[in-house]
């Protein structure tokens, strides 16, 4: 097949720390490429990819300062995009509502979107205009939305990415990687390891748009000793914060659409205490690799118990439920049967024509 892969520009492809959307469209059209397909990406000029790579900037525009319009680029993108619409047998977005208009006026190759964000107050009114359009939900607790949902496709990552850890790190400590922002819990996670006396070694970005919240609610914590911030970490920083980690804490506030950290955390053979909130019942196997908790409370009283969790057990569950492969295999079902549902609707309306 002849597919288009649209990412986001605010990130590089992979990104070189933390961007879950971008990771995943990596380890997905890198595979489409091994698997014989003709992949183009369109990303930022930084990105890394087997692809053919197409760009309408130099680099992720959260590195560009240059930039003051973001919203100008990913136009542009979307405009090559469509422009070369009929080189594809299919176009795969992951840009959210901004393809929506664009794919709709595009006959000739169909577009499947792949819902990597939640639906908010506002997108919801864009999505449900368009809501005959092929959707891919990341995990079956996203679907908060009557819309043409083509399968659930979970999130899948390299195993050989991640290096198995059979025992944790002495002395003991808990781990949070996520953006610091008030949905992602950073704050209770630090309450967690107050309440329990745990070391908490912390680390992710920092956006602009959270700075006031982590200087107000974060910064004043952290002493270096039993709370530590590591910054934003490239990702053999992450595999060893997480691998070296006698428990990662996944302590949400939000309807977690996917939750990668999850998976990550796993793989190295750390298990995972986390709120049920969105997918997280969905990721994590309760009492088999993590504990999937009702209060923040009973999070830190899970943490005993996630010590006599099997490490190795962490790893196979990833392995079997939450691979690149799987992921692949998973969408490029979605694309034949688009594809194949494209071609017959066009049948219909050829012969519909022909009978007038």
């Amino acid at each position: 097949m002849k597919i288009a892969q649209v990412a986001p520009l605010w990130e590089r492809v992979p990104p070189p720390s933390y961007g879950g959307i971008e990771l995943v469209v990596s380890r997905l059209t890198d595979e489409l490429v091994r698997r014989g397909h003709e992949v183009t990406l369109f990303a930022s000029g930084d990105s890394h990819t087997l692809a053919h790579l197409e760009t309408v900037c130099p680099r992720a525009l959260r590195l560009d300062p240059s930039v003051k319009e973001h919203d100008v680029y990913e136009m542009l993108e979307l405009s090559q995009v469509y422009q070369h619409a009929a080189e594809f047998d299919i176009i795969h977005s992951h840009v959210g509502i901004s393809a929506l208009p664009l794919a709709s006026l595009v006959t000739t190759t169909p577009t499947v979107h792949t819902l990597h964000g939640n639906f908010t107050k506002d997108n919801r009114n864009a999505f449900s205009y368009y809501q005959k359009q092929p959707y891919v939900s990341i995990s079956n607790a996203q679907r908060q939305l009557n819309l043409n949902y083509v399968a659930t496709v979970h999130n899948g990552i390299e195993l050989e990415d991640y290096k198995f850890v059979a025992a944790a790190q002495e002395p003991p400590y808990l781990a949070f990687l996520g953006r610091f922002s008030p949905e992602k819990g950073p704050q209770h996670a630090i309450a967690i390891a107050k309440q329990t006396g745990w070391r908490l070694k912390m680390a992710g970005k920092v956006d602009v748009v959270d700075s006031k919240f982590f200087e107000q609610e974060i910064a004043p914590h952290i002493d270096g000793q039993q709370i530590e911030y590591l910054g934003e970490i490239n990702h053999a920083e992450k595999t060893e914060l997480l691998g070296n980690a006698a428990i990662t804490l996944f302590p949400i506030t939000w309807q977690e659409p996917f939750g990668l950290v999850m998976t990550e955390s796993m793989a190295t053979g750390t298990p995972v205490i986390a709120m049920n909130l969105g997918s997280v019942s969905e990721v994590i196997a309760h009492g088999k690799t993590g504990f999937v908790c009702q209060s923040y409370e009973e999070m830190a009283a899970m943490i005993p118990l996630a010590l006599k969790l099997n490490r190795q057990t962490c790893r196979e569950y990833v392995e079997s439920n939450f691979s690149v492969s799987q992921m692949v295999n998973g969408y490029e079902a979605v694309y034949r049967q688009i594809i194949k549902d494209r071609i017959k609707s066009n049948g219909r309306i050829h012969a519909a024509k022909i009978q007038f």
